[in-house]
């Protein structure tokens, strides 16, 4: 668990960190989308480029990031293993019932550097966004859905309290565990199913402390007289150059890259294709 990075705050003065929340937000969707389009060897360097730059720009150090790409190992492995075996095409290893295909290795290949680059991508916006101002940003972002009587503040406060409170329950699970270890408790040998049932002595405690500081957090709130709705802000949020050269930064990607799918579905030579 000492591996998630998601709602862990890195404070440092970087672009990135200074950027309006609602620019972080917006180019986060788009680098998701981005990457679930690019079927060719050129968009994956532009993406790679402009991932690089954006990892540079936040200051953040590159081994933070890699801690979270732990997390992901079995899914990232699963998933590459399934394409290797279930896509078919020009046979490149044939080894008993075991058949691994050309298409099937670049399929699983993107695969991975996509779900590589998304763990990256999306962590930078935790990462240099603290939860109060992701909060505000999704508020504002999301204004226009109050006018059909969506509650769009209730929500945004919901996702930045649990993003606030991920590291607190890291931190609870690992007291947990040290002082299970203390008291003899073995998670490591064993089978899997074994390890998992060895797991309950840590999950079971860990679900009552969230409980329990689900409830203080409730009774501090109603003691505030909180009732949801509007809230006025100390800092609102405004609009800098740096945020409008942003945008026009994400345009441009989404037009660079939209226009080489286009390109490679049109059959351009000099953009390598992706085999289906």
């Amino acid at each position: 668990m000492a591996n998630i990075t998601i709602g862990n705050y890195y404070p440092e003065k970087s672009i990135l960190h200074r950027l309006d929340p609602r620019v972080k937000l917006f180019s986060t969707l788009v680098w998701i989308v981005m990457l679930f389009l690019f079927n060719n060897l050129l968009s994956l360097g532009i993406l790679t480029v402009y991932l690089a730059a954006v990892l540079k720009g936040s200051r953040v150090p590159f081994f933070k990031l890699l801690k979270g790409l732990r997390g992901i190992f079995f899914i990232l492995l699963f998933s590459v293993v399934m394409n290797l075996l279930l896509i078919r095409g020009t046979t490149l290893v044939h080894w008993g019932v075991i058949t691994i295909s050309k298409e099937g290795a670049i399929r699983a290949g993107y695969m991975a550097v996509r779900l590589i680059y998304l763990v990256l991508g999306t962590s930078v916006l935790t990462l240099t966004t603290m939860p109060n101002d992701l909060s505000d940003g999704l508020e504002k972002s999301f204004g226009f859905l109050k006018k059909v009587k969506f509650p769009v503040h209730e929500i945004a406060m919901v996702m930045a309290l649990a993003l606030r409170f991920i590291p607190t329950l890291i931190e609870e699970a690992e007291k947990i565990t040290k002082a299970q270890k203390a008291r003899g408790a073995d998670f490591e040998s064993g089978n899997a199913l074994k390890r998992a049932k060895n797991m309950i002595p840590i999950l079971v405690p860990l679900f009552v402390s969230a409980l329990r500081r689900a409830t203080e957090l409730a009774t501090a709130m109603e003691a505030r007289c909180y009732h949801g709705g509007e809230r006025t802000k100390m800092k609102p949020l405004q609009y800098a150059t740096r945020d409008r050269f942003a945008y026009g930064v994400q345009a441009m990607l989404v037009m660079i890259t939209v226009g080489l799918l286009l390109a490679t579905n049109k059959g351009v030579q000099w953009v390598i294709p992706f085999h289906r």
